[in-house]
């Protein structure tokens, strides 16, 4: 089948892979299963290693900064964080300086009029249980370029030059602003062209319906599965019909966040920034133990490019909390997204969840509560729209995982809107998400848990 330009067809496309599948019980065990018996079948160790251990790493001699000795893939810097009077205090940290555009990928192709996704099943180190459901690619700059010398990645040939005609998503986006120094990906889902397409190992075809019952269980669907799924075309037509606000008046509200938000990141040397400090185990962390760690680990495994390697990684000290607040203005539903600032984020502010903390970092008093965190977790059952425990980037980050919450508040009274508010329509997300640096990657994975339940 060949693609259309037509924004309408493409969506018709994505909802037909949506239904597909959603009222099936079956299909989610047997994807399950799969991804059970990838994991069975695999030789993976994930070591503990100090950092000053750690294979083809080592501390720049005048900066501490942690680098590769092929000078690729990436590196583990400080940053200090400078605010002006009035907008909060300064801060220094490590962060990790990625500065390559890698491709995250999903390949569609129709199977009997039913549009599927190719996803694989893929181990990242710092994932809690292994295997998860991965993009048909997921590569970064240096892997596939082929710095540590491994095996080609698989079906990179479709994302690399597309025909224009068959790409249903293309976007730079961003990733994490407070671990990533201003780090993005190239978002992509493209039609596979006629023919048939072979299913290599690790690999499997699933609808979207399908993909969406597996977002309900905790640490199924990667991070990068979700911010690619979040960039598919949903709405074809005027994103602003039915709209409290206009498009036009969303982008002057985030560009006035953007303005009045006097935030600078400067690199500092790793070894000097202030608060943080080397332990005897061989980790960097704050002197308060909270936020996070640098750690590294020593990693075995079939299965992928290279079957070993070192590396750093983050550490978060505590699950963190994203929520989404959904109502109805006159029958149309929105969501209600906060304009956050990140240090790490290229344009320093996007358009964030409606709450977005680690509880534990707050605990005993240490910083106030986010704007309407009580009524999220004060909300009654039937309110709750999706609660999952969900992985973020098991590549990068060690055991990191998040809570996403769904809440509507439909006809409950909610405090003044606050000026970084914004009530947005599911259609102008839609418009949103076909550019890059407006929704960030917690909003991204939220918008896409979203839309399992709609």
């Amino acid at each position: 089948m060949r693609a259309h330009s037509d924004r309408g067809r493409a969506v018709e496309l994505i909802e037909r892979s949506r239904r597909a599948g959603a009222e099936d019980p079956t299909a989610p065990a047997a994807i399950r299963a799969w991804l059970s018996k990838r994991a069975e079948r695999a030789s993976v160790r994930v070591d503990r290693t100090p950092l000053d251990a750690l294979d083809g790493w080592s501390a720049d001699p005048d900066t501490g900064d942690l680098r590769h000795r092929s000078g690729r893939f990436f590196s583990v810097r400080g940053l200090d964080v400078r605010r002006t009077e009035g907008q909060g205090e300064g801060w220094s940290q490590p962060i990790i300086d990625q500065p390559e555009v890698g491709v995250l990928g999903i390949l569609v192709k129709e199977f009997d009029g039913v549009p599927h996704l190719l996803l694989q099943a893929k181990m990242e180190p710092g994932n809690v249980n292994g295997f998860q459901l991965s993009p048909t690619v997921q590569a970064t700059r240096s892997n596939y370029t082929g710095v540590h010398r491994g095996r080609a990645v698989p079906y990179l040939e479709h994302f690399l030059s597309p025909d224009p005609e068959r790409v249903l998503a293309d976007s730079l986006q961003s990733e994490q602003g407070s671990w990533f120094l201003r780090k993005r990906n190239r978002n992509m889902v493209v039609l596979a062209p006629d023919g048939p397409i072979p299913v290599l190992e690790g690999f499997h075809w699933a609808t979207l319906g399908q993909v969406h019952a597996l977002l309900a269980e905790d640490d199924t669907v990667n991070m990068d599965t979700r911010t690619v799924l979040a960039g598919l075309p949903f709405h074809a037509g005027d994103p602003d019909e039915g709209a409290r606000h206009s498009t036009t008046e969303v982008l002057s509200r985030l560009a006035s966040a953007r303005s009045r938000t006097d935030m600078t990141a400067v690199c500092a040397p790793l070894a000097s920034i202030e608060g943080w400090k080397h332990t005897s185990e061989g980790e960097i962390v704050h002197e308060s133990g909270r936020f996070f760690r640098v750690v590294g680990v020593d990693v075995t495994t079939s299965g992928r490019e290279v079957g070993g390697w070192s590396q750093p990684m983050i550490a978060p000290s505590g699950t963190a909390l994203t929520a989404l607040v959904v109502r109805e203005f006159e029958g149309v539903p929105h969501v209600l997204l906060n304009a956050r600032a990140q240090a790490g984020l290229r344009e320093i502010v996007e358009l964030g969840p409606t709450v977005q903390c680690v509880p534990e970092d707050l605990a005993d008093g240490a910083g106030p509560l986010p704007r309407l965190f009580e009524e999220v977790m004060g909300a009654e059952p039937e309110r709750v729209l999706f609660d999952t425990v969900q992985s973020e980037e098991g590549g990068r980050f060690h055991h990191a995982r998040t809570r996403n919450l769904i809440v509507d508040l439909s006809g409950r009274p909610l405090p003044k809107e606050s000026p970084d508010d914004v009530w947005l329509a599911p259609a102008q997300v839609d418009a949103l998400l076909r550019h890059g640096y407006y929704l960030s990657i917690e909003a991204r994975s939220l918008i896409a848990c979203l839309r399992s339940r709609v």
